[in-house]
Parts: C-alpha cells; sequence; structure tokens
C-alpha cells in the first residue's frame, strides 16, 4: 500500500524459510513519541524511556520484531546502521541511537532454530524506503497468526498491516503485526479472520462469548499485537502517550477478545511536528487508522503450510 509517509520510512527484513522477521520504522529529525503497554505478556526494549514523565529525547526508530524476547537483539543491527548515518541522541562522544523495540512470539513457526538478529535488523534498514510498503507475510508478520483463544487446531494465519489517511496537511499512519487470542472482525462485529469451527465457520458461533477454556488456554507472553501511529502533527510528549492509548482503542474496535491474560499488547505513537492540528483530530484518526491496518493484516495474510495443529504462532 503507498501512504504519505510525511517523511517516515518503513523497511521489512524477512526470513521466508523460517517464518520470522522484523519491520523498522525510521524517524524523521526531531520525532518525539510515546508507548503504552496493555497486554500483562510484554516484551520490550526502550519503553521506560517512552514514559510520559521523561524527559521528552528525541525518537530516531522503532523496530517491531518477531523472535520473542531473542528478537530484541535485531535493535542492535538498528542502532549501527543509525550511528553509521551519525544519527542519535548527541553525547561528547558519539550520538546514540534512540531505538525502541516490542516483539511478537513467532517461534513455533521454527520450533526456536532461527530469530531475527542483528544482521536482520540492519537489512530492515537498508530496505526502508517511503513508498510501498509489503503488507501480509512479511517482517515482523512472517510467523504470526490470529483465534487462538479456540486453541491452536483453530487459528489462522494472520501478517502485517497498514493504513493511513490524509486530512488537509494532517497525515496519520498505522502499522500493525496482528498476533492475537482473539478474532479479527469487520465494523459491523463479523468475523474477518479468526477461530475456525472443523466443519467450516467461525467457533463463535457455538461460543459467543469466546470463552478461553483451560483445555485449550494458550502460554501467557506467546500473543501480542503491536501498533504504531505516525503522524506529522505537533505532539508534546504526553500527548503522544495519550495517542498511544488511542491506538488501543482500534485494537478494541477490530479484535475481540483484546488485552487477554495471554497477549503482551503494546502501541507507538510517533509525531514528527510538522502540521499543528487539533488533538483529538489526529486521536481519532489513529484509532480508525489501527482497526484498518489490523483488518488488513489479515486480509493480506497468505496460508503457510506449516500452520498446523499443535504449532505456537
Amino acid at each position: 500500500m503507498k501512504l504519505n509517509m510525511a517523511g517516515f520510512k518503513v523497511g521489512h527484513a524477512t526470513d521466508k524459510e523460517n517464518h520470522t522477521g522484523c519491520t523498522v520504522i525510521l524517524c524523521p529529525e526531531h520525532t518525539t513519541g510515546s508507548v503504552d503497554v496493555r497486554g500483562p505478556a510484554p516484551g520490550s526494549r526502550e519503553s521506560a524511556l517512552l514514559a510520559a514523565d521523561k524527559p521528552n529525547h528525541f525518537i530516531n526508530a522503532v523496530l517491531l520484531t518477531g523472535g520473542s524476547a531473542f528478537g530484541l537483539a535485531a535493535a542492535d543491527g538498528v542502532m549501527r546502521y543509525l550511528r553509521e548515518q551519525g544519527i542519535g541522541h548527541p553525547t561528547p562522544i558519539m550520538p546514540i541511537p534512540i531505538v525502541p523495540a516490542a516483539v511478537v512470539y513467532d517461534v513455533g513457526f521454527n520450533r526456536g532454530t532461527r530469530q531475527p538478529d542483528a544482521a536482520m535488523g540492519y537489512a530492515a534498514c537498508e530496505h526502508a524506503a517511503d513508498g510501498d510498503i509489503a503488507q501480509g507475510n512479511v517482517g515482523v508478520g512472517a510467523g504470526v497468526s490470529v483465534g487462538k483463544w479456540g486453541g491452536f487446531t483453530h487459528m489462522m494465519k494472520s501478517g502485517v498491516g497498514v493504513a493511513g489517511v490524509i486530512m488537509d496537511e494532517l497525515v496519520v499512519n498505522a502499522l500493525v503485526v496482528t498476533n492475537a487470542v482473539g478474532d479479527v472482525v469487520n465494523t459491523d462485529g463479523s468475523v474477518l479472520a479468526g477461530a475456525r469451527k472443523e466443519g467450516g465457520g467461525w467457533l463463535v458461533e457455538d461460543h459467543p462469548m469466546r470463552y478461553i477454556s483451560s483445555e485449550w488456554m494458550p502460554m501467557p507472553g506467546t500473543n501480542t499485537t503491536l501498533a504504531a501511529v505516525w503522524t506529522n502533527a505537533c505532539l508534546t510528549r504526553p500527548e503522544a502517550n495519550r495517542l498511544a492509548h488511542r491506538a488501543h482503542d482500534g485494537m478494541a474496535m477490530a479484535i475481540r477478545p483484546i488485552h487477554t491474560a495471554h497477549d503482551g499488547d503494546t502501541a507507538f505513537a510517533l509525531a514528527s511536528g510538522m502540521v499543528k492540528a487539533p488533538y483529538d483530530l489526529v486521536a481519532n484518526a489513529a484509532a480508525e487508522m489501527t482497526a484498518e491496518a489490523i483488518r488488513n493484516s489479515v486480509r493480506l495474510a497468505g496460508s503457510v503450510s506449516s500452520l498446523a495443529p499443535g504449532l505456537w504462532a
């Protein structure tokens, strides 16, 4: 999908054979931002630096990666790439790139034999562009799935999706990787992708409350939806933090159930400060674009032969 990137760049690095990868968002100069972690089982790096009460250090990039906690090593490659460009927080010795990162658990597809590393993070930066953004089984979306509330035998492949809107000079974009316990739903609440019945149809038809039974309860920490919203609006750090809150509203619009005890849902918000706009306009757009990016993440995901019963994703 081609978006008005508003000075940001997005790059994927994908290991197709092992169904894992990472996705980087490179920020223009003077980008502020924050994060909101709602899930009880997150995996992240530099998230404390983005709290609303911390000094307003500028952010150079955000990395979303597979590999669970091992995948955080890919951020080292992003930092090396930025350092080579002379980009980072200035210090007397050298610039220190600020690269927050968050992970999804995708090791079920390859049984933990391969996780994103520094080389893959560097490659994602080399691939970063402000043109078309690939969606589906690419980058951080290579090895993710949805609908695991009904057990691993009922889940479906998902991926990474994007969406964006332009309102006069204001740009608001979202990128989401959907690796949720819940189903992804349309605007009318009907299931777009999720837990399937063996004979066809959706499992929610038999279990309308989407009860997570102890018989098929997903392992805590093996599911996470990650969102990154970016805009050219002028926002303070506290406003960026509230914008990240609103991205979670978008998750709730498109995923049911969301923020379960088994998810590590995390949302980043980035603002380059080029356009003055009412906060609520930016925030409403962020929620809507997050929801639409989630739907695109399953619309454009392809089947994977190794997505079989008993494989965690």
